[in-house]
């Protein structure tokens, strides 16, 4: 859970869009400060048009970085994100960042990492993948979705997937995918866990993970209107070793945090 570097906010090109489900566009947008200063976990708040309304920009986690070009997915959940995804190649949006800290990929502790994502939460994934793959880690990709429609694993390697359904893999939660691979997972060497997706799914990883002694990293969601700690719209609760419930601000001391304070 590592800081950042200062935040640009530039005038960026759409290079390209493409959907990879119904609802899931990924857009590539030409920003070569951004890019040359990101890390795995990072996000940037985009306003998605150059019209008043939607008023507020809209965070997205950087899904991978090439070049000059950052990549973020997207999912059409409402007005903005929909006119995003809907919007023209060639086009212009504003963008900040990079904001937020980053996972610490780079600990020397763990020789395996194992990287547990629901739903839109793949997003940052391919990012840290790559990043962990160059520093030779072993990597091994735990997916869930409510169907198979919900899994999102484009370029994402060593996939198991769970389904509520059992429409794909095994069937159940990603976390219980996670409790029946972990007796092979530990023959991989020492572990660590790096998860984003649903809340509820990061709660219950969080206290799977300290009941089994898992050192983890969860990437949290949640609406950041500034993404710069002025909005605090993103005020989340989190507890303390020692049982103190405190709040804190995602875009200030998140979206990385480690399990350990959202552990129930």
């Amino acid at each position: 859970m590592l800081e950042t570097n200062s935040p640009v906010d530039i005038r960026a090109t759409i290079v390209k869009t493409y959907r990879i489900s119904s609802d899931v566009s990924i857009i590539t947008l030409e920003c070569p400060e951004i890019a040359a200063m990101a890390n795995p976990g990072n996000f940037v708040n985009i306003k998605v048009n150059n019209a008043t309304q939607p008023l507020l920009r809209r965070p997205f986690s950087i899904h991978d970085v090439r070049g000059t070009l950052i990549e973020i997915m997207v999912k059409s959940i409402g007005a903005g994100t929909t006119l995003f995804c809907d919007t023209s190649e060639g086009s212009t949006v504003m963008v900040l960042g990079p904001l937020g800290n980053h996972f610490n990929q780079n600990s020397e502790t763990f020789q395996t990492a194992v990287l547990v994502s629901g739903g839109i939460g793949t997003a940052p994934m391919l990012f840290l993948e790559k990043k962990l793959a160059a520093e030779g880690r072993k990597v091994i990709n735990l997916i869930g979705g409510r169907s198979k429609d919900d899994l999102l694993s484009q370029y994402l390697t060593n996939c198991r997937f769970a389904t509520d359904d059992g429409s794909t893999g095994f069937k159940g939660t990603v976390v219980d995918l996670l409790r029946s691979e972990l007796p092979d997972l530990n023959n991989e060497g020492s572990l660590k866990v790096f998860a984003c997706g649903p809340n509820p799914m990061l709660k219950a990883l969080a206290g799977f993970c300290h009941e089994h002694h898992l050192p983890c990293e969860i990437s949290l969601e949640s609406m950041m209107g500034c993404g710069i700690g002025i909005c605090y719209g993103c005020s989340v609760e989190v507890k303390d070793p020692d049982g103190s419930i405190r709040s804190i601000l995602l875009c200030r001391e998140g979206p990385v945090i480690d399990a350990k304070l959202f552990a129930e």
